[in-house]
């Protein structure tokens, strides 16, 4: 199967490579806006440099392709308008676009879980401890708590209009995954953002800032290997026309349903965040 990713190189992106990337399934071509050194991480790669927010350049990358994971996004919830529209609404509009005019069947959108991002808002932070009692299903009304959560329910809302509408045959399925928290390989566990801050110089390890990165990432992580599982499972998949799948693996504390993803494209996640009561070692993560 031939499989094109946008955004290539981003968290989400490189998790494909990583656990996909080796497998004889699947011939990728990786789009991304921008080449990496030779020798770097991801470096050594063919890569297809074009921008999302122009139509003629990325065309010719999907010819021949049999499905699109879409990536390429401005991801952050405190973006403004103007940050989120070329790439998230433009660019969704033209990944798209260019799908339909190759005659590409299947289209998996990396969604975000901030398309519902306002049901977190009004709980928190009791929502990140165990026992909550809340679960958010995919037939929830859309509660987008930032212009990149808004951006993405556009994405959805246009790809479902692509499917299911006569004018438009391709792409004829289409999987919007609303991920959680994918992190780099380095931060891949469920105390990574709490690291990270560490790292960053946020705050410091034990303090209370540093528990509750910990105690949201027990509910929200996706590990990079349960990612891409998921991704493979809706290349794999022959029946869906349009669905939502929440991206997340099967933590104790998670809210997101991941009940139809499990029946409907056969979602299996191996981890689980509860597992951990300590992040690992440094440089052994």
């Amino acid at each position: 199967m031939n499989v094109l990713v946008t955004g290539a190189y981003g968290r989400c992106g490189t998790a494909i490579i990583d656990h996909l990337g080796e497998g004889s399934d699947y011939n990728f071509t990786y789009l991304n806006r921008s080449d990496r050194p030779s020798g770097q991480p991801y470096g050594d790669f063919d890569t297809y440099v074009a921008d999302v927010n122009d139509y003629d350049s990325i065309r010719p990358a999907f010819e021949g392709q049999d499905a699109v994971v879409h990536l390429a996004a401005y991801p952050y919830t405190d973006g403004s308008w103007t940050d989120v529209f070329e790439p998230n609404i433009l660019g969704m509009y033209n990944v798209l676009e260019a799908a339909r005019d190759a005659g590409i069947e299947t289209f998996v959108f990396g969604s975000t879980n901030h398309v519902t991002g306002q049901y977190e808002e009004d709980n928190a932070p009791e929502i990140y401890q165990p026992g909550h009692g809340i679960t958010v299903t995919p037939t929830d009304p859309i509660r987008p708590d930032s212009y990149y959560g808004t951006t993405k329910a556009f994405g959805e809302t246009l790809g479902r209009q692509y499917v299911e509408t006569d004018p438009f045959e391709y792409p004829t399925r289409f999987y919007s995954l609303r991920i959680c928290t994918v992190n780099s390989e380095s931060y891949d566990h469920p105390y990574g953002d709490a690291e990270f801050g560490v790292d960053n110089g946020d705050w410091e390890r034990g303090s209370e800032a540093y528990e509750r990165a910990v105690d949201r990432m027990k509910a929200m992580w996706q590990s990079r290997r349960d990612f891409a599982h998921q991704v493979e499972c809706c290349l794999r998949d022959d029946t869906v026309e349009f669905d939502v799948f929440y991206g997340v693996s099967d933590n104790d504390r998670r809210w997101f349903s991941i009940r139809n993803a499990r029946e409907q494209i056969g979602y299996n996640p191996r981890d689980n965040a509860e597992t951990w009561d300590e992040p690992p070692e440094p440089n052994s993560a």
